[in-house]
């Protein structure tokens, strides 16, 4: 049996380039879209600037004073995609939607049609390019594989996926949100100090080594290095009573009318799911009009739905419905009658308002792959609690309800900066620093910020402190804390910190770290200790459990 093939059509900085449509710039004009004051994607002109992602607002405007400064916004950016879909799926149907920016289909359709693959892509090149958008186009047998192709222009020859990705570096398998999830950051790094720093050496290990050291995401980014199959070949089929439909009374006409049918039909498809004990990871959304036009667009994701990401993507996908139908029926009437502009077909957008939306799931997968939120559940549970943290706020005022943000720092203490529920969560510090000297891992899983003191003591009872060349005095052997007291099993360190010298945080002007194992018969919940001593005398920082 031939091999399937995938086409993946890939826009560049697509977040920018719809800024930049917006907003209704030229082209030479360099542009960056910022999150939490930090650029998440910009244009090749910005680029040649010296903006990358990850730079302050600040600094990238400084590198470049006439930057276009745009807002990360997914509505936008999915709304005006769904001109480039259209072109895509007016060339070649059955057109998956990965992300706003990013789209997959069959090869082998469009190659048959075409007479190659080359002459497929090159077919679809022009079609975005008529929309004044400029792809990538990359084929390969797997849809992960596919994805690499794209972002590199490349296509790959059938059976030579996996050495096409071997000399990639491992940090590839973390760029592309399609493919990996949020912790697998985490994985590459950790795969990057055991010395395995290009995708064909994580390749070469064999699926029960990574199965037995690893976590399930790190069997997932194995398969796609070794460019085999990500899913079984027979996706399993969803129950035809998963699909859901909502009847629109009145039509809806408006983005606002879009999204609350979308929550409503997002909300009445995820109770369905959950009875069944299914998560969708394949979602078809459906729409018919007053004028008795059936439209469809099929969204795949790298993680199973949510309430909340359904409901996105509905409206998204409504959004570029209805407003390519507000624009097309503009040109219409300023059009001649009978001239190319004064178009009629489905392809231009809904020639009336919407009246039934379907959401049919294509392939589901077991709800254990869904992870649950810091709430117990997800979408509107977070949300609820969001809510009622607000809610709270609005009593105790705005600073009584602080998060933790990730920080930079050596102790525990400085590597959280507190920031007031609905401001910009930024750092103090950058975390992504080296910082050395820090305090090793794990970190303890509680902070204490109001340090009490404690009495480290030797076998003989004698105090114990820090020699001038950086050692305990004696061999830790018993802690005391207020009328509790434990024996200790081992320790380590102490370490001197010597940062911040000049800032005079200690009355005498040292302090040292060091962590305590309590004895596990004398210790109930509590099985060390991170002390900071300071002003001859130690203190707990944190605790570990």
């Amino acid at each position: 049996m031939k091999a399937r093939r995938v086409l993946v059509v890939w826009c560049p900085d697509w977040p920018a380039v719809a800024a930049a449509a917006e907003a209704g710039t030229e082209a030479t004009r360099a542009v960056a879209v910022f999150a939490a004051n930090r650029v998440v994607a910009c244009t090749a002109v910005a680029r040649a600037e010296g903006i990358r992602r990850g730079l302050r607002k600040r600094e990238a405007q400084g590198r470049c004073p006439d930057l276009l400064v745009a807002q990360d916004d997914p509505d936008r950016d999915a709304r005006l995609f769904e001109s480039v879909v259209a072109a895509v799926d007016a060339t070649v149907p059955g057109v998956e939607v990965l992300r706003p920016g990013m789209l997959a289909l069959s090869a082998r359709g469009a190659a048959r049609f075409f007479g190659s693959e080359e002459a497929a892509a090159e077919r679809l090149v022009d079609a975005v390019a008529a929309v004044g958008v400029e792809c990538q186009i990359g084929i390969a047998d797997e849809l992960s594989t596919a994805v690499f192709a794209a972002r590199r222009a490349t296509l790959v020859p059938p059976g030579r996926g996996a050495e096409f990705l071997a000399p990639m570096p491992v940090s590839e398998l973390a760029v592309e949100p399609v493919l990996a999830a949020p912790q697998r950051v985490e994985l590459v790094d950790l795969l990057h100090r055991l010395g395995l720093r290009r995708i064909g050496d994580f390749a070469a290990l064999t699926p029960a080594e990574v199965a037995s050291r690893f976590g399930a995401d790190a069997i997932i980014a194995h398969r796609c290095a070794r460019a085999v199959p990500e899913r079984p070949p027979a996706a399993r089929l969803p129950a035809a009573d998963l699909t859901v439909e909502h009847r629109c009374d009145p039509p809806i006409e408006r983005v606002d009318m879009a999204a609350f049918a979308g929550r409503l039909l997002a909300t009445e498809l995820h109770t369905k799911l959950s009875a069944a004990a299914v998560a969708c990871t394949r979602l078809v959304i459906h729409a018919e009009t007053e004028a008795g036009e059936e439209f469809s667009r099929i969204w795949r994701c790298a993680e199973p739905l949510t309430p909340d990401s359904t409901a996105d993507r509905i409206r998204w996908q409504l959004d570029g419905w209805l407003t390519r139908r507000a624009l097309d029926h503009g040109r219409t009437r300023a059009a001649a009658p009978g001239s190319p502009e004064a178009h009629d077909d489905w392809d231009a957008g809904p020639n009336a308002a919407v009246t039934l939306l379907r959401l049919e799931p294509v392939e589901v997968v077991s709800a254990g792959a869904l992870q649950l939120g810091l709430w117990g559940g997800v979408g509107e549970d977070e949300e609820r609690a969001r809510r009622a943290l607000i809610r709270v706020q609005s009593l105790l005022g705005g600073d009584a309800v602080r998060m933790g943000v990730l920080s930079g720092g050596r102790g525990p203490g400085e590597r959280i900066t507190m920031v007031t529920l609905g401001d910009e969560p930024v750092p103090a510090t950058d975390p992504a620093q080296p910082w050395p000297g820090r305090l090793p891992e794990p970190a303890p899983a509680l902070v204490l910020t109001h340090h009490p003191e404690v009495r480290l003591e030797a076998a003989d009872g004698s105090p114990i402190w820090v020699t001038e060349r950086g050692l305990f005095t004696a061999d830790p052997a018993h802690l005391h804390w207020g009328s509790s007291s434990w024996r200790l099993t081992g320790w380590a360190g102490p370490w001197p910190v010597d940062d911040r010298w000049w800032t005079h945080r200690f009355e005498h002007g040292f302090a040292a770290r060091a962590q305590v194992q309590l004895d596990a018969e004398d210790a109930t919940r509590l099985r060390a200790l991170l002390l900071l001593g300071y002003n001859s005398a130690w203190h707990v920082e944190g605790l570990y459990e």
